[in-house]
């Protein structure tokens, strides 16, 4: 009896290890135009974001992440197939994507995934690889959207926009989900995309805050070339006054502001007069007290004090839309722990790219520069993902396509360029080789004139050759000036570092095939589109 009662045991010891692993859920969790800068994780100088942390604390944190084409559509489209902009052809914001590249949703839905998309892709209005999707057509509004959706067409939803995206993907958690699948769930906001919009329940408090300013507010770009010089991106010159400042178009008109830009008062048309009359009302009463204070003091205000106060409401609107973002990430964590899904799901927190928060005088991104190159990344997959970790490797937004399908146990395609983290996730900091990332960037001539450049970036260095209308070239000590303030190209003593890092550039441009045929034929294509 005692022999047999053994056999048993040791038979479903067996079997218990035989037994294949379970495949974790994915959770791909994405801002546009988060900065790092506005994540606490990394510095709370800013904002506290408790439920993004969350993440890092109880998973890991990247401090050198980084994309390969610091734009939004590009970059999604770099996310979704594994491969960088001059291969998937989404170079920027307006060349159409190449639907017929295989992205890693098809591949995870054909393994058996399933897969469900809510919030903002920027283009195309039928994803390929995904049993459910609700998405904002183009950059979506931020109050009472319109989502084009895959079962009953476009539909217009009452409410703030960030807040709708996680109902969204509550509802298909509780009412779709197939509990014997496991899923992927792309999870998408809009915040804190440009104009900023926050809910009523953060303008309230963040408009009455006031914001640390960056050291280089006021940078003159003496230290650098053409490229810094001639974008358009500085707070006080570029920055709209109706759609980002939120100064009234009647306001504008009383004291004789022209508009910045074509699109300056349809953006705040476009945005505020999206709203419902109880929104309104609520909008009114925060930001017209605001509007009248500004009449009375932009008579008198010198340049400096115009830039001052127009990085401070940029500060207020772009971290209160953020605030908005952290408190739906927190109600997703909380449905995953009340529903037993945390122990045995993947999730990515990451933006399509960095974002400048007055640095340099700016906003925006597209240059290869920290704060618009860098993004952050935060993981977190229980059992697998040691709480607390970080690295300071070098990864890219190319990377996410090959991890994902990795954790998921799919064969990952060929012709994908990136590497899987999985080794990193899991603590082989050793089995990754990667010295260098290569960048490039597309979108110029057009709106804030960041000229065409590529280039290379080590931890220690980075190169940078701006094209097209110029041949200047561009080469920062990343230890050293970890502002970027100075480019030491010319410099006698980094004469070796521009030689080794040009030759690295060369190579990691045959790596990724990329070439100066393919940059001239995307310089014709924008000339005959022009």
């Amino acid at each position: 009896m005692l022999l047999a009662l053994l056999v048993l045991v040791g038979c479903a010891e067996a079997t218990k290890e035989e037994e294949p692993e379970k495949r974790p859920n994915i959770i791909f969790m994405m801002s546009d135009d988060h900065a790092y800068q506005a994540i606490s994780a990394y510095s709370n100088h800013l904002i506290e974001t408790p439920n993004i942390d969350r993440l890092a604390k109880e998973g890991m944190i990247f401090t050198n992440a980084c994309v390969t084409n610091s734009i939004c559509a590009p970059s999604r489209a770099v996310i979704l197939t594994g491969k960088h902009s001059h291969l998937n052809g989404k170079i920027d914001n307006r060349f159409p994507f190449d639907t017929t590249q295989m992205t890693f949703p098809q591949l995870l839905q054909d393994a058996g995934y399933q897969t469900a998309m809510f919030g903002k892709l920027h283009f195309g209005n039928n994803p390929k690889g995904f049993d459910q999707f609700k998405i904002l057509p183009g950059q979506g509004t931020y109050y009472n959207p319109d989502f084009i959706t895959k079962n009953e067409g476009r539909i217009r939803v009452e409410g703030y926009t960030t807040d709708l995206i996680t109902d969204m993907t509550l509802d298909w958690m509780d009412n779709e989900r197939d509990s014997e699948k496991p899923f992927l769930l792309m999870y998408l906001h809009k915040a804190p995309h440009r104009e900023w919009l926050p809910p009523e329940r953060h303008y309230k408090e963040y408009i009455k805050k006031t914001f640390p300013e960056p050291a280089t507010l006021f940078d003159n770009y003496d230290g650098r070339g053409s490229a810094a010089k001639e974008a358009e991106m500085n707070l006080l010159t570029h920055m709209n006054w109706a759609g980002d400042s939120k100064i009234y178009p009647e306001v504008m008109d009383e004291l004789g502001i022209p508009e910045t830009a074509n699109w300056d008062k349809r953006a705040f048309e476009r945005e505020v007069g999206r709203q419902n009359e109880e929104q309104r009302a609520a909008w009114d009463a925060v930001y017209g007290p605001m509007n009248e204070e500004f009449k009375k003091k932009y008579p008198t205000m010198t340049d400096k004090e115009k830039m001052q106060w127009r990085y401070q409401r940029y500060m207020q609107d772009y971290l209160g839309s953020i605030a908005a973002v952290d408190d739906n990430v927190g109600r997703l964590l909380h449905y995953l722990d009340e529903n037993d899904l945390t122990d045995n799901t993947l999730i990515i927190y990451t933006s399509d790219q960095g974002f400048y928060l007055g640095e340099h005088g700016w906003f925006d991104k597209r240059f290869i520069y920290d704060e618009s190159f860098k993004t952050p990344l935060l993981a977190r997959w229980p059992g697998k993902i040691e709480p607390g970790s970080s690295s300071d490797l070098m990864v890219q937004n190319l990377d996410f396509a090959q991890t994902l399908l990795d954790a998921a146990g799919v064969a990952q395609p060929d012709d994908m360029q990136g590497e899987s983290l999985v080794p990193l996730l899991t603590g082989k900091m050793d089995d990754w080789t990667r010295e260098a990332v290569y960048y490039h960037y597309y979108e110029y001539p057009s709106v804030h004139m960041v000229k065409r450049h590529y280039g290379i970036v080590t931890p220690e260095y980075k190169l940078a050759h701006f094209y097209f209308d110029v041949d200047e070239w561009e080469l920062y000590d990343r230890k050293k000036d970890t502002q970027e303030m100075k480019n030491v190209y010319d410099d006698p003593a980094y004469a070796e570092v521009v030689a080794e890092l040009k030759t690295k550039l060369a190579e990691l441009r045959v790596k990724y095939k990329d070439s100066e045929e393919l940059d001239q034929k995307y310089i014709d294509a924008y000339q005959l589109d022009k």
